[in-house]
């Protein structure tokens, strides 16, 4: 599919875009309040960051641009407690805040809707002070279709709605075991019962709000600043109980157009309220446009011609192309690359409740088999950092901790299978690897991955690759035989990684999803000993005690680790203040275009 800046309005007033794949989208959506020139900037800018800049700010920074990036894979809901993918969390945090947020330069914990809190001696209870300057976006939920103010009412509710028991809320965990009377709630709300309040949530007034917790946690802030906790007004839960794409948030910018799989357009907020350091009103940019073109390839070609603003992860058999940043000939800055370790792992689940997988010996040969060095240098070029037997990155371990390294024993792989009945790989069953497109690498690790098992162990696996959403829909509902799966903090603590194995997070009805907790590993040890360390308040007890349950579940193969992954952008030249961080948090709000640098 070629990449082309041309825009055509039909009679019926829908554009069609020749670089997205679903090439239209309903403009009908919009509401009338859409500044007319603000609209004809963002759909001329199907394939351009163009934009007139109007206004010279404080600080020699700029107003005005349409910020232009792509995401591969579709995304259905930004709906905070449905928000499963990374791709969707870019998206709904332009639109979502929570009370607390992540600074994107450090990842330190800065306020946000809260503007200050206070813990008690306790350590459990938490008084949050709420910024009193606050509006929703403008919506015709709203009297006049005119924003309305925020206020701790808002909170309690979204917070009543994460402990509620229902097929759409994936979020309930992050206040598991945590917020007094979350259980409680939980369990009533599955009953069929509506309890009349969250015992540890009380509102106190308009802008102040009392959250208590069951025991004193460490990172209950760092939660807080989950996008499970951003907030949104009752009236659109109201108004849209299946959680789609309509949006209703305090962000930087306003969702004006959801296209399912072809584009999404987002407005400045003219009634933000976040101010930058100089005192200028945020945020910079006019607006957003994010597109879906599933080719890799196209979207790195899009950003060479300027028609992107930024490229996360180009693919694997463009790095070295990439390595030059200045233009033949000239020496003109061609484009910014970032770099930095990131807090995320790629590994493959086994599906332990079926054979062959449902033996230890088996999932164990498989794991020893795969060279993840090999994967790293020589298909990855580099780009990440063997996983060793960890799915927890180096970054948040303690200084010197790692668990000891079985990432690659061919031998040792043989032994095991030939006792597990299958000597040289005879007689073991046609195994299905699934993977989905789009990613960095995956359908040729996976390749890698295929070529190993059958020179190291005999034995053979084919290779299914599917869209993303189709892939998640098997592996989160027990279809999938052995599978890619990567997961990106949500927070920086080793807890995040081991979320994904505690027992309390696996759906055990295998008619139903099990979204966090995937393989449904379940371990009564590894149960306990995250328990006790999601209790310890001191941090070198707390991480060693992790550090122990993480042993627990790789001991038992419930997955096979591959790398920690490091983050690769590319960034246009003229884009300023967009800092790189571990978690890929994109703070849009403070974004600002150069016009010296960007070509008219």
């Amino acid at each position: 599919m070629s990449i082309k800046s041309v825009l055509l309005v039909t009679p019926n007033g829908r554009c069609r875009c020749p670089e997205i794949a679903a090439d239209t989208f309903d403009l009908t959506c919009m509401r009338s309040s859409f500044p007319a020139f603000v609209l004809a900037i963002l759909l001329a800018s199907c394939g351009s960051d163009v934009a007139p800049f109007k206004t010279t700010a404080q600080g020699g920074r700029h107003y005005g641009g349409i910020f232009n990036w792509n995401e591969t894979g579709t995304v259905r809901s930004i709906h905070p407690l449905g928000l499963t993918t990374i791709k969707a969390a870019r998206v709904g945090s332009l639109v979502y805040q929570g009370l607390i947020r992540f600074d994107p330069r450090d990842l330190t914990i800065r306020p946000c809707l809260a503007e200050r809190w206070e813990v008690d001696a306790s350590g459990k209870v938490y008084t949050m002070h709420l910024r009193s300057d606050v509006l929703f976006h403008p919506d015709p939920l709203f009297p006049k279709g005119e924003g309305r103010p925020f206020t701790a009412r808002d909170v309690e509710q979204c917070f009543l709605r994460l402990c509620t028991a229902s097929p759409e809320n994936q979020m309930f965990w992050l206040f598991q075991d945590r917020v007094l009377g979350a259980e409680a709630y939980h369990h009533a709300t599955a009953s069929g019962r509506l309890p009349g309040r969250l015992e540890g949530v009380q509102v106190i007034d308009d802008h102040t709000l009392r959250i208590e917790l069951v025991a004193a946690d460490p990172i209950f802030l760092q939660i807080l600043a989950h996008h499970g906790c951003w907030i949104y007004p009752t009236e659109l839960l109201a108004a849209d109980p299946a959680h789609t794409m309509r949006a209703i948030g305090t962000g930087p910018f306003i969702l004006r157009n959801a296209g399912d799989g072809g584009v999404l357009i987002l407005e400045r907020s003219p009634a933000y309220w976040g101010l930058d350091e100089h005192g200028n009103k945020l945020p910079f940019l006019d607006g957003v446009r994010v597109t879906f073109n599933p080719e890799k390839t196209e979207e790195v070609d899009a950003f060479l011609q300027g028609k992107l603003s930024m490229v996360m992860d180009p693919p694997v058999e463009r790095l070295s192309q990439l390595s030059d940043t200045l233009e033949p000939g000239t020496g003109e800055l061609r484009f910014h690359v970032q770099r930095v370790p990131g807090l995320s792992v790629q590994f493959y689940g086994f599906n332990d409740r079926k054979p062959p997988f449902d033996r230890l010996i088996v999932r164990r040969a498989i794991a020893l088999a795969i060279d993840q060095r090999f994967l790293v240098d020589s298909v990855l070029q580099g780009a990440a950092v063997p996983a060793g037997h960890s799915v927890v990155p180096p970054a948040l371990r303690p200084t010197g901790r790692a668990l000891p390294d079985q990432s690659y024993d061919p031998r040792t792989a043989q032994r095991l299978l030939a006792e597990a009945g299958y000597p040289e790989g005879k007689g073991f069953p046609m195994v299905r690897l699934q993977v989905n497109n789009g990613g960095f690498g995956y359908i040729r690790i996976a390749e890698a991955v295929q070529g190993m098992l059958e020179r190291n162990l005999g034995i053979g696996i084919s290779i299914s690759v599917l869209p993303a959403d189709q892939h998640y829909e098997l592996v989160d509902g027990g279809k999938a035989q052995f599978w890619r799966q990567g997961w990106v903090a949500d927070y920086p603590d080793a807890e995040n990684f081991l979320a994904l194995f505690y027992g309390r997070n696996a759906v055990l009805d295998p008619g139903l999803p099990s979204t966090l907790n995937s393989t449904r590993y379940q371990n009564d040890r590894f149960d306990s000993l995250y328990q006790v360390a999601r209790a310890t308040s001191d941090p070198d007890e707390r991480m060693r005690i992790m550090g122990l349950a993480e042993q627990q579940a790789m001991d038992d193969a419930t997955v096979a680790p591959l790398y920690f992954e490091r983050l690769i952008r590319l960034v246009q030249p003229w884009v300023m203040n967009m800092p790189v961080n571990a978690m890929d948090i994109r703070d849009l709000s403070t974004v600002w275009f150069d016009p010296a640098l960007k070509p008219r």
